[in-house]
């Protein structure tokens, strides 16, 4: 039991933290579960295609896994899941709507994750999960949200807000699995300030997200 609260306590946190953070009505549950069971869902199968290009010895090189087996198959299937479920729904009615619903799937995917590593690995990495893998998982959800929110606000330029909702958070987590990859040892040193500056630009997105409530609110 200590084991699955450690594991699944990061999440509950964060999307807390997400969820209240909106500044006019909170949003409904019904479509954030389900976003969250999405992801939830995604590990199992991306997992065994990973598996099976493990396997085959396809994208091994440290580059093309972060990219191709991290970075890109993991948001790809996270922003499809957005774009074709939450951006559609009658719920998702304001800017910030997105930055939940990204979060939502994300943290939906980092638990299980977290759950499979603290069970093979013990308690004693929790900590460092929860800082670290978990709320990079949300930083790249805040990140797909917001953009995902801009092309569904936004008057114009609406393809190019939903492909930076996909390429902003590929990037980022390509080059977060390539220093936790490559510098095995030193990798520490490099990802505190990595997510150190995700996190000012996460806050940042939800203030802004914030802000174009207020400003529609003025208009």
């Amino acid at each position: 039991m200590a084991l699955l609260t450690a594991a699944i306590s990061p999440a509950i946190a964060i999307m807390t933290f997400i969820y209240l953070s909106k500044r006019i009505e909170l949003e409904p549950l019904p479509l954030i579960i389900r976003m969250f069971i999405i992801g939830i869902i995604m590990v199992f199968p991306l997992m065994f295609i990973q598996y099976a290009f493990e396997t085959e010895g396809v994208f091994q090189t440290p580059l093309l896994r972060s990219f191709f087996l991290a970075g890109l198959m993991e948001e790809f299937f996270k922003w499809f899941f957005l774009l074709f479920v939450a951006y559609r729904h009658s719920d998702f009615d304001h800017h910030y709507d997105g930055i939940i619903y990204g979060v939502a799937i994300s943290l939906g995917f980092a638990t299980i994750e977290n759950i499979i590593y603290i069970f093979s690995n013990g308690i004693e990495i929790a900590l460092l999960r929860a800082v670290f893998p978990v709320s990079s998982h949300a930083l790249f959800g805040i990140l797909m949200g917001f953009y995902m929110g801009k092309a569904k606000f936004a008057s114009k330029n609406q393809n190019l807000c939903l492909s930076l909702a996909l390429l902003i958070p590929v990037g980022f987590h390509t080059l977060y699995d390539y220093i936790i990859t490559v510098l095995n040892q030193t990798w520490l040193y490099w990802i505190t300030p990595f997510m150190i500056v995700l996190w000012m630009i996460g806050i940042r997105k939800i203030r802004l997200a914030n802000e174009h409530h207020e400003d529609l609110q003025k208009t």
